[in-house]
């Protein structure tokens, strides 16, 4: 599991199924049960032991080794002494995170041990601008239920205001730290001046130990493939003359990458959607971008601790897309879909649309321990190891990519499922699509 990548979110979700299927196998999952058994004096030492560990993990593997100017064994014995004063293991689990936050860092963060459940909270939110929105509501859900809709601006969650700068740490909590069964959301509808308060219930899927290994093993793994198949990749021909290409993640095969290009090369423009892509393995990137180029091309300068080299796309001769391009991307397009963007602008290679990218862009590695005998802790830290520097000398990491043509779908756009950013890359390539249309090629897909 634990390769090069510049983001590990989809590596994480299989890290953790392939650890809850172990833990189910051994019986010995952190389950409700276990962990009501265990004292709380366990739990705080359990903690400790974690971060100690994590500790000479970042102290021997950190790019930075001044560690931006933190001290790093204050701040560690500062946990260590807050970990002492913990009132639950998820007080320990928050302690040990947030000491890893602190370094301010997107690829720097602390993988806690599974939860013996899934959370699905049944409603998604973006960042456009400056602002946070209801993005996808799924059918059926309490979120539904409750009149929460896309469109519907966010303007706090549980107290807590989102922005730019704080929602993926809200991500981080809500859906790997300290998973809920509800929260409670102030939103105001399009159009409107008054706000809502809507309190609204997630749907808790239970994980059960495996008592058949034939049966209940084979339904964790069709859970995950059910979960691999949302970010799949998609395609739309528009006209004879456009593809789109929805990429939601840099987790393809070599095949896959050399399939995509095959249907791209039988068109003459190609739109390449980074919209909510969050990156991947950093050897999925040098092949796409290769196909881009009549020529090697040099994406950025990887700078460790230690070394500095090119990390360079060759080209693909003879199987280059040689037609027009485009690039769309959002908030949350990071790492690996910012650096293909941003290399598309700086090679005057095609134009991108859409909104400011997330700036989360480093290169880590992935470290996983595990601890006790009966009861079983499988966790881990993705770390930094290396920055990477654009070939304009500067590095995107806290700043993003600022697209060629700045396009944000307004709340009545997202209300009505309208894809106007979508609609405007074809028409630079001279096809009229109609954001409506445009809305409905890439439906959103949610897991059952």
């Amino acid at each position: 599991m634990f390769r090069k990548w510049f983001w590990v979110g989809a590596v994480r979700r299989r890290f953790y199924l392939f650890k809850l299927l172990l833990a189910c196998l051994l019986l010995s999952c952190f389950t409700p049960t276990a962990l009501r058994a265990q004292t709380l004096g366990f739990n705080r030492e359990r903690g400790r032991m974690m971060l100690g560990i994590l500790k000479k993990d970042i102290k021997d593997n950190y790019y930075d080794p001044t560690f931006h100017g933190i001290d790093l064994d204050a701040r560690f014995k500062e946990a260590d002494d807050k970990i002492k004063q913990a009132d639950s293991l998820g007080q320990v689990l928050a302690i040990i995170a947030q000491v890893l936050v602190d370094l301010n860092d997107s690829h720097t963060f602390f993988l806690p041990p599974s939860r013996p459940a899934r959370v699905d909270y049944g409603w998604q939110m973006l960042i456009v601008g400056d602002k946070c929105f209801v993005s996808a509501v799924k059918p059926g859900s309490d979120a539904e239920a409750k009149g929460l809709k896309p469109g519907d601006e966010i303007w706090s969650i549980d107290g807590y205001a989102p922005t730019r700068d704080t929602l993926w740490k809200m991500k981080y909590f809500y859906y790997t730290l300290r998973p809920r069964s509800g929260m409670r959301l102030v939103i105001r509808k399009p159009g409107a001046q008054e706000q809502q308060e809507l309190d609204v219930q997630a749907q808790v899927h239970e994980h059960q130990r495996v008592q058949d290994v034939a049966t209940d093993f084979y339904d964790l793994v069709r859970d995950a493939e059910n979960e691999d198949r949302l970010r799949r990749q998609r395609f739309a021909e528009v006209s004879t003359d456009l593809l789109v290409w929805k990429l939601p993640e840099f987790l393809l095969t070599e095949q896959e990458i050399s399939d995509a290009m095959d249907k791209a090369r039988k068109h003459k423009a190609l739109i390449v959607d980074l919209r909510g892509n969050p990156g991947g393995l950093a050897d999925n990137l040098q092949r796409l971008a290769g196909y881009f180029f009549d020529h090697d091309v040099k994406i950025a300068d990887l700078k460790a601790r230690k070394e500095q080299k090119p990390l360079i796309a060759k080209t693909r001769g003879d199987r280059v897309f040689k037609g027009q391009l485009a690039v769309l991307v959002d908030s949350e397009s990071a790492s690996a879909a910012e650096l293909f963007a941003r290399l598309v602008q700086l090679e005057k290679r095609g134009a991108v649309l859409g909104d400011r990218t997330a700036g989360a862009v480093m290169l880590s590695k992935g470290y996983e321990h595990e601890q006790g005998t009966d009861t079983i802790a499988f966790y881990g830290a993705s770390i930094t190891f290396a920055d990477l520097i654009m070939s304009d000398g500067k590095s995107l990491e806290h700043v993003g990519v600022i697209p060629d043509e700045l396009l944000l779908p307004t709340p009545q756009a997202l209300a009505a499922q309208h894809d106007p950013v979508l609609a405007r890359a074809a028409a630079r390539f001279g096809v009229m699509l109609d954001s409506t249309k445009a809305g409905a090629l890439f439906p959103v897909e949610w897991q059952k």
